[in-house]
């Protein structure tokens, strides 16, 4: 999959990971670039970028996007949420916001966009996925678990869409100073626009995962390892 001169579409495009997205595409040599937001007003303007008006959560919109977006080669599923809600207490809402936005969202903008990119030689999808796909923090269950859920999604889109010849590639990433993780005390937090260059490197590659950073590799690492390399303060003494 070649950027250069490629047409792309973003989800979740007016800042964060998403902006970057844009900027990395346009500066990467991609001829358009589909810059999607609720608000297309908030979207960082350019001569080869593109806003329109998509809320992943409302049908209509996604529907309307892929139909104006005929052009689109690569597909970039950013847009998501977390409401930073518990396990036992969390209020069950903020469960169903984050599936419909990160999960659901997430499919029903490839399920949109899937004809678009066979009709265009089959291109790629990048979905951005996280390290809590693979581990659970008792503060981030709902995202954990709604990341946890688009992974899974994800291969099996990887699945059927091979024999249109349609690339899935998935990011997992670790924390990144954007808006998402604004007031809250995180450590080292990863540069966006470091993620996106690497994330883009990847589906260039023709790679099918991209584990951006060292702290989700580490994580990675530990899923063969048992329950307890995950979560030593499980382990028994």
């Amino acid at each position: 999959m070649d950027i250069n001169g490629s047409a792309a579409f973003v989800t979740g495009a007016n800042r964060g990971l998403g902006a970057q997205f844009v900027r990395t595409l346009v500066g990467s040599g991609a001829r358009k670039v589909y810059a999607a937001a609720r608000d297309p007003r908030t979207v960082e303007a350019g001569d080869a970028v593109v806003p329109l008006r998509v809320d992943v959560t409302d049908h209509g919109s996604v529907a309307a996007a892929a139909e104006e977006a005929r052009d689109v080669t690569l597909l970039i599923d950013n847009a998501g949420i977390d409401t930073f809600t518990g396990a036992l207490d969390g209020d069950l809402d903020a469960y169903r916001l984050e599936y419909e936005t990160n999960v659901l969202g997430t499919l029903d903008v490839v399920r949109a966009f899937a004809p678009v990119l066979a009709d265009n030689g089959g291109g790629a999808i990048l979905n951005v996925l996280s390290v809590l796909s693979w581990a659970s923090l008792p503060a981030e269950t709902a995202y954990g678990a709604s990341k946890a859920a688009e992974w899974s999604v994800t291969n099996a889109l990887r699945l059927e869409l091979a024999d249109q010849r349609t690339q899935v590639t998935a990011l997992h990433v670790g924390r990144m100073n954007t808006d998402m993780i604004a007031g809250r005390d995180v450590e080292d937090p990863a540069d966006p626009a470091e993620i996106a260059k690497i994330a883009l490197d990847g589906v260039e590659q023709g790679r099918t995962e991209v584990v951006a950073d060292a702290f989700t590799r580490q994580v990675k690492a530990g899923l063969s390892q048992g329950v307890e390399a995950l979560y030593p303060q499980l382990a028994r003494g």
